[in-house]
């Protein structure tokens, strides 16, 4: 199978951004219909867990990580399920989450490490040392860049620069992906996160990313249909598949399946998988690794019984 194109990006098209009107009171009916779905149960929600863990980014943003903080959350995301759970539901050498285990063995177990950049979380420092911290973190090893955005081009409508700054972003990482985190909860209208995503999408961004989670408000549903819409409409216009990762507030297995739900429904199998779809999370994962616990033993586990992240 031939990878993937990397979306280039495209010229600002303003002609489309001034068409965008998004219909709110649809968006919360769509929202809450697919929130509404029956759960999958036992071995299906097993199956759905297991293919959202491939597709988490275990994340650390705090002010206080220290050196084993991060040691610990890499040796999670090499053994991020009790084997012992992986074989009881006949797992352990087959399936996404052994697929992803493989390919980190051939790397040599070299985890892709993904790295923060352009003054975040407000994204409001010089362009100039924005853009030096996308290379410091390339030159540093990171393989993907969380880019954020400075919420105010959108606020006052500055399309132009902000396509412009998210281009310079694009250059400057490379070979890496480049993930941009629009910061939805201050984007002020789901109009603006549409528009947004366009932006940044034309500007050749390989994800668009809800939040930082740093916001008052993270990640919700009605702005993840949107986005998701935004790339459905991007992929029809140019051919190019843009990924989404929803980040902030997502904590629980329930949160995680409502998601990987919306994914299906609006985009296609295709969206999930991690090339194209990815939860950002710091607590999902042990949350995740209860649940299977409880379908393989009939009870939750205590906190001691799983390792932590």
């Amino acid at each position: 199978m031939e990878p993937r194109r990397r979306n280039p990006g495209t010229e600002l098209d303003l002609s489309w951004l001034s068409k965008v009107r998004v219909n709110q009171p649809a968006v919360l009916r769509r929202a809450a219909q697919i929130q509404a779905q029956r759960a999958v149960k036992k071995n299906w929600q097993a199956a759905w867990l297991l293919r959202a863990v491939t597709c988490i980014d275990l994340t650390t943003l705090s002010g206080d990580d220290t050196p084993s903080n991060v040691c610990r959350l890499c040796y999670k995301a090499k053994h991020p399920i009790r084997e012992d759970l992986l074989q009881a539901v006949n797992m352990h050498d087959k399936g996404r989450v052994a697929d992803a285990v493989n390919a980190l063995k051939a790397a040599g177990c070299s985890i892709p490490v993904a790295s923060v950049a352009t003054g975040f979380p407000a994204g409001q420092t010089v362009l100039k040392t924005r853009l030096e911290e996308v290379r410091l973190a390339v030159e540093d090893g990171a393989r993907e860049i969380d880019i954020v955005i400075n919420r105010t081009l959108v606020l006052t409508g500055q399309w132009e620069e902000l396509f412009e700054e998210i281009r310079q972003f694009r250059q400057a990482c490379g070979e890496a992906h480049m993930k941009t985190i629009l910061g939805t909860g201050e984007l002020g209208s789901l109009t603006n996160v549409y528009k947004a995503s366009l932006v940044a999408m034309m500007a050749g961004s390989d994800f668009i990313k809800t939040s930082t989670g740093k916001e008052a408000v993270n990640a919700t549903f009605p702005v993840g249909l949107v986005m998701v819409r935004a790339i459905r409409d991007f992929y029809w216009k140019t051919g190019y598949k843009v990924g989404f990762k929803p980040a902030g507030g997502i904590r629980t297995a329930k949160d995680a399946l409502t998601w990987l739900a919306l994914m299906k429904e609006e985009l296609g199998d295709e969206w999930l998988k991690p090339d194209l779809f990815r939860l950002g999370a710091s607590t999902l994962l042990g949350d995740i690794e209860r649940q299977i616990y409880h379908h393989v033993t009939g009870r939750y586990a205590a906190y001691y019984d799983l390792p932590m992240a």
